[in-house]
């Protein structure tokens, strides 16, 4: 698509807040000042830059204009100090390719979230802690170009008639948009950032957030196929554990993963990524995570991953892994692994079919064997706090038995103090780790004293 095609066009007629400076006092003079810079580079971007110039070279839309932004400061002799001058530069380069007022947020790699309650309040997420912004749009409309300009490459839309949709950035960050009528406050956006680099487990270890023992359970379960299903509440780091996880997968299996929104980073060669779709503007053309996960077992996998569980596709999981599909990992939202279980009880019974709940129990109790759960601690920290085994049934219940934990002591200086144990009870299904050559010492399931 052309640059000066007419929806970009319109699109720039009207520029971004301008960049708020370290000193306040330089007030409305020179905000007028910048704006008016901002003004003139844009009258001869679209003057002079050629039509042939794609939105998606970044590198020769840059030089472009770089070459009209250096040619309006030297003719009108613009007085800017080296960091004004780059700081208009990137501004105006945020207000013709990236997202305006985001795009420092966007590039912090210390910022996880960014949480925009309408033009005047946007919020962040470092180090599992909110907080407030100085960053502003001008006004709603702004933010509407900008939530367009995010939606509009993915063919996705958001009016009136669709006020709600997610979507997800060109470097793979989720996003979560809602407008008004919905939303009260104008519009919403909801931005969880994508990791550059991968997460590893050596990086879970080093932040605390479990430990070399666990770590290596948690290995000998994945390559000893065990179906596992990771838990937690909101922002607690399944999806990132899950990554983590499936690093663990053999290069020599077929991988089918199946996302509402694709996040998983896996790094076998024989990866078959599969995206649910949403149904389009005439509300046709649905394919849901069930759909896909019916698809997926029509496709000969070795291994079928899925982001996350949340509805009727859970009776067709317990399907797979209680017939030869062994191996599988998965994530659900719940606050406990028990939980865990109840919920997919539940979305089983959301799939409509009238199953009596033991037989129902019987299938989670026989296609589960472990349930990883994570919790995001009041001072912000990520922790695996429960690693539980399934062990089968008696009577209606089924049973559960915790193989590591974290304890939680105490809060010091605003941070949780704890520690991981083992609770000292070997898993049951020990025989099969054991049965795949991977030798584990019953000394890591020894009860760890207080720290």
């Amino acid at each position: 698509m052309s640059l000066l095609s007419r929806n970009n066009v319109n699109q720039a007629r009207t520029p971004p807040a301008p960049p708020r400076s370290t000193g306040a006092t330089r007030g409305e003079e020179n905000r007028s000042r910048m704006m008016g810079i901002y003004d003139r580079v844009q009258r001869r971007l679209l003057a002079e830059l050629s039509p042939s110039i794609r939105t998606d070279n970044v590198d020769e839309v840059r030089r472009a204009l770089e070459r009209i932004f250096n040619d309006v400061l030297a003719e009108e002799d613009v007085p800017l100090t080296r960091a004004e001058r780059n700081e208009l530069f990137e501004w105006v380069v945020a207000g013709i390719l990236g997202f305006g007022p985001l795009e420092p947020l966007l590039k912090d790699e210390s910022i996880t979230e960014i949480l925009v309650n309408g033009p005047d309040r946007v919020y962040v997420e470092r180090s599992g802690k909110l907080e407030s912004t100085s960053v502003r749009f001008r006004d709603n409309e702004e933010l509407a170009r900008i939530i367009d300009r995010v939606v509009s490459p993915l063919g996705r839309r958001v009016d009136e008639s669709s006020p709600m949709v997610d979507a997800r950035l060109p470097d793979g960050s989720r996003v979560n948009i809602i407008i008004p009528p919905l939303s009260l406050v104008g519009p919403c956006m909801s931005i969880r950032k994508f990791t550059r680099a991968a997460y590893s487990m050596e990086d879970f270890i080093r932040l605390d957030s479990c430990t070399d023992d666990m770590a290596r359970f948690m290995k000998a379960a994945v390559q000893a196929r065990l179906n596992i299903v990771i838990s937690g509440g909101t922002s607690t780091g399944k999806t990132t554990l899950l990554n983590i996880m499936s690093s663990y997968l053999g290069n020599d299996e077929r991988i089918i993963t199946i996302e509402d929104a694709a996040e998983l980073q896996l790094q076998q060669q024989h990866v078959v990524r599969l995206e649910a779709r949403p149904p389009n503007v005439e509300g046709k053309g649905q394919v849901t995570i069930r759909q896909l996960v019916i698809n997926a077992l029509r496709m000969r996998p070795d291994r079928i991953v899925v982001g996350e569980v949340r509805g009727g596709e859970a009776l067709d999981m317990l399907q797979a892994m209680n017939t030869g599909h062994d191996g599988s990992l998965t994530t659900a939202h719940s606050n406990t692994p028990r939980d865990t279980l109840h919920r997919i009880e539940t979305m089983v019974l959301m799939a409509g079919m009238d199953l009596p709940l033991r037989a129902i129990r019987e299938q989670i109790s026989s296609a589960f064997d472990l349930v990883v759960h994570l919790d995001r601690l009041p001072d912000g920290a990520r922790k695996v706090t429960q690693i539980s085994e399934v062990q089968g049934m008696e009577g209606d219940v089924i049973v559960m038995q915790d193989i590591f934990r974290f304890i939680q002591t105490s809060i010091r200086d605003g941070r949780v103090q704890g520690y991981f144990t083992g609770t000292g009870i070997r898993p049951k299904f020990m025989d099969k780790i054991e049965a795949y050559g991977i030798n584990l010492s019953p000394a890591i399931f020894a009860p760890k004293t207080r720290r």
